[in-house]
């Protein structure tokens, strides 16, 4: 058995995905080709979450408790974020759904860099660089990836409301 050389910011969006697939059956290569990362990595992640306690034995089912709590309460701390410059992009954390419509920012808009984006704001570097072209073609996926974000950078308030939603949204799908 490999050794667990702990989580690494692909494996968020792979459990992530996993969750909004539900119960679909899904292989391996659906999910590299849905993340666009390669079929090894996405074995390797499997791996290490399995290891981890996020993964059931069959490395099919995602312990969704186990998930929401680290995201909740230890992601900010593993993958810290701060935003950055201006640029143009996708809207993520309280800038997109679904916190967009609960969130009045006073203009602070968060964006993942796009070069097809059509929104400017501060730039969120991405957990992992294929996340918005992955997101952009599965709206539940974008969405709790924006929730994860806004955990990531949000105030108390953000972190709240999005904490919240990630975990009924994680628990509950």
């Amino acid at each position: 058995m490999k050794p667990l050389r702990g989580m690494r910011p692909q494996d968020i969006a792979v459990l992530l995905k996993i969750v909004c697939l539900g119960k679909s059956k899904w292989k391996t290569t659906d999910l590299a080709t849905q993340l666009f990362i390669s079929q090894s990595e996405v074995s390797q992640v499997l791996h290490r979450n399995r290891t981890a306690g996020l993964l059931d034995d069959s490395k099919r089912n995602v312990h969704r408790k186990s998930l929401a709590e680290f995201l909740i309460h230890g992601l900010k701390y593993v993958y810290p974020q701060k935003p950055g410059a201006m640029v143009r992009g996708i809207p993520t954390a309280h800038s997109a759904p679904p916190l967009s419509s609960v969130i009045q920012s006073g203009g602070e808009v968060y964006v993942w860099p796009d070069d097809e984006g059509t929104v400017r704001g501060e730039m969120i570097e991405p957990l992992y660089p294929s996340i918005p072209k992955a997101a952009k073609a599965d709206q539940a996926f974008y969405e709790l990836l924006a929730l994860v974000d806004a955990i990531r950078v949000g105030k108390s308030r953000e972190y709240k409301i999005a904490a919240d939603e990630l975990q009924k949204r994680i628990l509950t799908r």
